[in-house]
């Protein structure tokens, strides 16, 4: 069983008389700046990946001592 309209009613009294129309609004406001500031981190990293190059560099990796030492053992 969910809960009556009367229920969400009174609720949604409560909510409105503790924290008052101003501070609602104001609520409100702070949760858009954040969604447009996420937006926007997004689209940045979009662009910084559409424009970065990926320079790869093949080094070569030193025998370890014990493939040295299997060589000299085999021999």
């Amino acid at each position: 069983m969910g809960p009556s309209w009367w229920q969400i009613l009174i609720v949604l009294l409560l909510f409105v008389l503790l924290f008052g129309r101003g501070k609602i609004s104001d609520l409100m406001g702070d949760v858009a700046k954040g969604i447009k500031s996420f937006k926007s981190g997004l689209a940045d990293e979009e662009n910084d990946g559409a424009e970065t190059k990926v320079i790869e560099q093949e080094t070569e990796v030193p025998p370890s001592k014990t493939s040295a030492q299997k060589k000299q053992k085999t021999s």
